[in-house]
């Protein structure tokens, strides 16, 4: 049983659905039209947009921060964080001021100008080789070009629109240009840091040794040449030698410094504590005490075989001194490996790899500055040494050693230098550009077909909306059904009367003018219905035909009623009782006097005013001269006295009386007349009017029939019964007619 209900719910609503489309039909086709129309004209004047892709894959950084991401705030290794973080430089201001800088370049020695139109002034339609300020072409490329992840893979799609292909091509090719050299810059960083550094003290070096040379030079042209015993040039060249590594350590020493502390900013920004912590480590007395050791014994070494000649004895000591110093490392890296397996185990993930970073730096560094202490120590006893020699060698031994030291630590740094321009070249990068952006042949945009579909979708979208929206807060009658829901008794519904119009009148007494039309039909129903709407029959002689308002259809009504009695061989009379607006008599091409009121008022007989509709049965009295007091004749008991000697001539009299609302003309007539029916036209008369007016009739009078709908639309409103009155009322079906269906 619910299911059913549900069923019947479901068809109702589809019912309704389908009415609205069909009351609404005109608006529905306007709008739609009109949204197509406007789709059409947009698809045809929209200008092309063509768009060039480029491919670019983006690798996980590995090793040292040499190979950072671009980004190195994040340190994130999952990939999809990994690439996002990418996109959003490639998404950067910075980014987009290297691209801009690009397009404007490209522009300058481009000789076919025109073909721009992102970056250029297109506003007066003339001046097309203006570029816009770079601010603007940075904003515009926020725009014009997409950025996206190919889901699942390391892989970038760059596309960039333009309504020049051209442009569109060298806009995506630029921002992966600008991007790979964007990411080869921070990949490089710290390596080109140190070859500047390097550079840096090449010239210094240079420069200082070239000065020693000038000394050395003067004091031997001052001094006549001086030879120094084999003694002193052996101790020079030892001298030179553990100087020049002295100051080629402390050169070691400068670049590592600022590599650590480059690692600790980056681990500060994520862990400001942990670098004390990782540096308390480094520098726990067991491990800095066999570091000592390793830089005592590389020192010793060093002495050792810069003491001996016998090339056999030297390389016994450096085995000597390799096992020594082996074996030292060996307890420094296992000890050093335990404490990074600790630090590690209680740093988060994503700073792990930097962490470990930090603590081998750190580790390297305190070596260094071991070593660096070491080779000081040596130097400054080999200082002592020389100041011991006689003195008129001890200048010229100072200025020789200078010169010796100054060359070789030039040497080394020079060789320190190349090697770090070769390590910079060799950096390759993350970033690699798989498909170059291509010059498109096609458009991308617009989609002509779909904007068209889309204008036809809105424009009957739209349409069915406002027609919702009006059907919504519409508070007129509609259907019989907005009558029978209120339980008002509904006697017929008469459909428009086709041709009928305000210009137009000759078809309004269509029952007489066209029988065989669907509104005679009705009218002929709603006679039937009215001869069975009371069991007392006889009684039923006058019927009062009143509506809510004006241009409702009661004088219609009114009419073809009475004429469809008649046509039933019932003598009937119209009497027009709407003394404020009177028009009967105009449906009959006649005056409207003598009348009525010129009856009462003895200015007429009852034989003057009684005129022929020129059908059989058919009479009607017009309203005559507009008294000023329309109420009180109304309601006078001389009206009453006329009705009862037209009961005796007429079977059936039809009063055509003035609106409820506005006047209380049919109120008064309502206590005289055995029947009472209310006009209401469709989609005119309110649902609040309809209401008062039946419940004035119901309190005033137990004469109340029911209510005749007016101007109905078989064809919106019920489509089966169109047809059925299309198919009974069409002679030319060959069918005779038969009665109306209820």
């Amino acid at each position: 049983m619910e299911s059913n209900n549900k069923e019947y719910q479901e068809l109702n609503s589809f019912r309704e659905i389908i009415n609205l489309i069909r009351l609404n039909v005109g608006i529905i086709l306007t709008i739609g039209l009109t949204g197509l129309i406007i789709g059409i004209v947009y698809a045809i004047n929209a200008p092309n947009i063509y768009k060039s892709t480029t491919t670019i894959k983006i690798t996980k950084p590995q090793g040292s921060i040499l190979n950072s991401p671009l980004i190195p705030e994040f340190q994130d290794y999952g990939s999809d964080r990994f690439i996002a973080n990418e996109i959003e430089v490639l998404k950067s201001y910075k980014l987009r001021e290297k691209v801009a800088n690009a397009l404007v370049d490209s522009f300058k020695i481009s000789r076919t100008k025109d073909t721009f139109h992102i970056i250029v002034d297109r506003a007066g339609q003339k001046k097309f080789t203006v570029l816009l300020p770079n601010e603007e072409i940075i904003e515009k490329l926020g725009k014009v070009v997409d950025i996206e992840q190919k889901r699942g893979l390391d892989i970038v799609v760059i596309n960039a629109e333009s309504p020049s292909p051209k442009e569109a091509a060298i806009i995506a090719q630029s921002y992966a240009t600008a991007y790979l050299e964007l990411n080869l810059e921070y990949n490089r960083k710290q390596l080109t840091a140190i070859k500047n550094f390097l550079a840096q003290q090449r010239e210094e070096k240079l420069s200082e040794l070239a000065q020693v040379e000038e000394a050395l030079r003067n004091y031997q042209e001052q001094k006549g040449i001086v030879q120094l015993p084999e003694q002193a040039r052996t101790l020079i060249e030892q001298t030179a030698d553990f100087e020049s590594k002295m100051n080629a350590t402390k050169i070691d020493l400068t670049i590592a410094e600022k590599t650590l502390n480059q690692y600790k900013s980056e681990l500060a920004k994520k862990d400001p504590n942990i670098n004390d912590y990782i540096e308390s480590f480094a520098t726990e007395p067991y491990i800095k005490n066999l570091q000592l050791q390793i830089a005592d014994l590389m020192t010793q070494k060093d002495r050792a075989i810069s003491s001996s000649k016998d090339s056999r004895k030297k390389d016994e000591i450096i085995k000597e001194f390799d096992a020594k110093i082996s074996d030292l490392k060996e307890r420094l890296n296992s000890q050093l490996s335990v404490y990074r397996a600790g630090i590690l185990a209680a740093s988060p993930d994503e700073i792990k790899e930097l962490t470990k970073k930090v603590l081998d730096e750190e580790v390297k560094y305190q070596s260094m500055l071991a070593s660096y202490k070491k080779l000081k120590e040596i130097v400054d006893d080999y200082d002592k040494r020389l100041s011991r020699l006689p003195t008129s060698s001890i200048d010229l031994a100072r200025l020789t050693r200078q010169q010796s030291a100054y060359e070789k630590l030039y040497l080394q740094v020079e060789e320190k230098y190349q090697e770090a321009i070769i390590n910079e070249q060799s950096v390759p990068g993350n970033v690699l550009i798989i498909d170059p952006a291509l010059v498109p042949i096609i458009p991308s945009k617009p989609n002509r077909p779909l904007i068209v579909a889309i204008g036809l979708f809105l424009g009957f979208g739209i349409g069915f909306g406002i027609a919702f929206v009006r059907s919504r807060f519409d508070n007129t009658v509609k259907t019989p059904e907005d009558i029978q829901n209120r339980n008002i008794n509904i006697l017929a519904w008469i459909p428009q009367i086709e041709g009928l119009n305000n210009t137009n009148k000759e078809l309004e007494f269509i029952v007489a003018k066209k029988p065989d039309a669907s509104a005679s039909e009705a009218y002929r129903a709603l006679r039937t219905r009215i001869k069975f709407s009371k069991i007392d029959k006889e009684n039923l002689k006058t019927i009062l035909v009143t509506s809510s308002r004006a241009l409702e259809g009661k004088t219609t009504t009114s009419i073809n009623l009475a004429g469809s009695l008649a046509l039933a061989n019932f003598k009937t009379l119209i009497l027009d009782a709407d003394l404020r607006k009177p028009r009967v008599h105009s449906i009959f091409n006649e005056k409207r006097f003598p009348g009525l009121t010129d009856y009462f008022f003895g200015q007429s007989t009852y034989e003057q005013i009684l005129r022929s509709s020129g059908i059989n049965n058919l009479y009607y009295i017009s309203a005559g001269t507009i008294p000023p007091n329309p109420s009180e004749i109304l309601g006078s008991t001389q009206m009453e006295s006329f009705l009862e000697k037209l009961k005796k001539d007429f079977d059936y009299i039809i009063l055509d009386s003035a609106p409820l609302i506005a006047v209380t003309d049919s109120e008064i007539l309502a206590q005289y007349v055995d029947g009472t029916i209310l006009v209401v036209s469709a989609n005119n008369t309110e649902i609040d009017l309809l209401e008062k007016s039946v419940d004035i009739l119901k309190r005033d009078s137990i004469s109340f029939l029911g209510v005749v709908l007016n101007n109905f639309t078989y064809r919106s409103g019920y489509s089966s019964y169109y047809k059925y009155y299309y198919y009974y009322a069409n002679p030319t079906n060959g069918s005779k007619k038969s009665k109306v269906k209820a």
